[in-house]
């Protein structure tokens, strides 16, 4: 039962984060923020916030804060709330999905995950970090929970989720997810980290912005590289 951040690093030594095009300087400032946390920076609050925080987003949409500063907050395409209601446990409704969800910056452990989404969203570019697991984990672990599933994701298969569906690694059952999955590189899905990792610029080895072409992504720029 459970996994190590050391073993996690050494199968997974980079981390796999997409976001917007052109939101390296936010992101290089602000560090990544989950959409609870971005919320709070651009001050949002009442049904605007309900709309983003505890619903479906069928659509991006656009915010902005005090300062006249912009971010757009991603759609949630792949859920469905009619699907949604039907796998979830405990007493789950959407509304708290979408809440949870809200709470957590998401990262994919391998790269065939992180081609997956650049797809479903190839009519753009996008931009991409790529981060230090073992560093990522040094300095955010406490705040790292696990997931054996894409839990923005209701297509095709709406698997059953609810409380105990994000667990911290010492209680997340690797070895059983493992065996189910076939090997223990697909044995977690996403790796999140609670509110916001505000350092993430320190931690990232990587970042270009990428265009999806022919069935794969195509680097078109380096906006940084650690030294």
């Amino acid at each position: 039962m459970g996994i190590t951040s050391d073993e996690i690093a050494e199968i997974h030594p980079t981390l796999y984060h997409m976001a917007e095009h052109g939101s390296w300087p936010s992101i290089r400032k602000h560090g990544l923020l989950s959409t609870t946390a971005l919320l709070d920076l651009y001050g949002i609050n009442g049904d605007a916030r309900m709309r983003v925080e505890s619903q479906l987003r069928r659509e991006m949409i656009p915010i902005k804060g005090p300062k006249e500063e912009s971010a757009w907050i991603r759609d949630q395409r792949p859920m469905s709330d009619k699907k949604l209601a039907n796998c979830l446990q405990d007493g789950m409704i959407p509304t708290d999905w979408y809440r949870l969800l809200n709470g957590k910056v998401f990262f994919w452990l391998t790269e065939a995950r992180l081609e997956t989404l650049l797809g479903a969203y190839s009519d753009r570019p996008q931009l991409v970090l790529e981060v230090d697991t073992a560093a990522l984990l040094q300095r955010h672990g406490r705040r790292v929970f696990l997931t054996p599933m894409n839990t923005g994701c209701t297509s095709p298969m709406a698997f059953p989720r609810g409380l105990d569906s994000f667990l911290r690694p010492r209680d997340y059952p690797f070895e059983e997810n493992r065996r189910k999955k076939g090997g223990k590189a697909k044995a977690i899905v996403e790796l999140t980290v609670e509110y916001s990792v505000p350092d993430v610029a320190e931690l990232t080895v990587r970042a270009t912005h990428r265009e999806f072409q022919n069935g794969h992504s195509v680097i078109q720029e380096v906006v940084h590289q650690r030294g």
